[in-house]
């Protein structure tokens, strides 16, 4: 996904905007971990049926996130 579908396509809602902003300054993620997140949230909104990422979707990605961490 280009930057640009990026910006068009995972469009935060306020408060998933907050919380990933949040644990990006607090674990200090790379602009491309970032992305990464957000990516899978937009599929985790997609599968939700929703049409903007929220909180939620993106609790859920940085989890998988520390999953995949903890086994490499």
């Amino acid at each position: 996904m280009t930057p640009r579908f990026i910006k068009k396509y995972c469009e935060l809602d306020a408060s998933g905007n907050r919380m990933l902003e949040l644990v990006t300054d607090r674990l200090g993620f790379s602009a491309r971990t970032y992305t990464r997140i957000l990516k899978v949230a937009r599929t985790i909104a997609d599968l939700d049926g929703s049409d903007s990422i929220h909180e939620q979707h993106i609790a859920e990605a940085i989890q998988y996130r520390s999953l995949d961490r903890k086994t490499t």
